[in-house]
């Protein structure tokens, strides 16, 4: 029988990160004026993801993105029924984060920001976005295992303060350029409720890459081995 503690908590985790992101978003537009900015928008990412890790951490292992699952896969930390799962949990969090923004929020602030898909700027080829998702992924994953799998790590217990962390100076960075999604499900919830797929299939293939990459040179050239 799977772990249906863990999968409620990638649920709700997920839709903490996307609801708190997406909204953030929706705020900025002219139709509610909240004036956040990027940096708004990035700490309320960062803060999300930051509370989630240390409410579900101990349950779940805080995934709440297909790219850190797929790292947790290819490093042997998750199997793939439970993988699948997994992110089925993380899909359905990021779209019912998705509808409840889109009840929430004015349609004109809807329209405006396109519900918060992260979507590139009009300047940005595919291969720029390819590269920047994975780069930004990688330094999630790298943290992420830096901070709450390699023991050296998780003794400091600062897990959810720097993954969340992470988030917040991977969207200054590369939210001007790509929406800074490095996490499929983040894309995929507000594209499925908008109907709205273009450029999607970047967002899942950089930032799967980028996870199972910061993974594996983590697992293999970074983490001491058990002796």
């Amino acid at each position: 029988m799977r772990n249906t503690s863990a999968l409620v908590a990638e649920f709700i985790g997920t839709f903490f990160l996307c609801f708190a992101g997406i909204a953030a978003i929706l705020g900025t537009t002219p139709a509610v004026g909240s004036g956040a900015g990027l940096v708004g928008i990035a700490l309320a990412h960062g803060l999300a993801l930051s509370v989630a890790v240390n409410a579900f951490g101990g349950v779940s292992g805080a995934h709440f993105n297909p790219a850190v699952t797929a790292g947790m896969l290819a490093t042997g930390r998750i199997a793939p029924a439970t993988a699948g799962f997994y992110v089925v949990s993380q899909l359905a969090g990021a779209t019912a984060a998705a509808l409840a923004c889109k009840f929430i929020f004015p349609a004109a602030a809807v329209t405006a920001a396109n519900l918060g898909i992260p979507l590139p700027a009009a300047w940005v080829t595919p291969g720029t976005l390819v590269v920047v998702e994975f780069i930004l992924t990688f330094l999630l994953i790298v943290a992420i295992f830096g901070t709450a799998v390699d023991t050296r790590g998780a003794a400091v217990k600062i897990g959810g303060f720097g993954i969340g962390l992470t988030v917040t100076f991977d969207i200054l960075a590369g939210g001007a350029v790509t929406g800074a999604s490095m996490n499929p499900a983040r894309s995929f919830g507000p594209a499925f409720v908008q109907g709205f797929f273009d450029h999607h299939i970047y967002y899942w293939l950089a930032p799967i890459a980028g996870g199972v990459v910061g993974a594996l040179v983590y697992q293999y050239l970074i983490l001491e081995k058990q002796k």
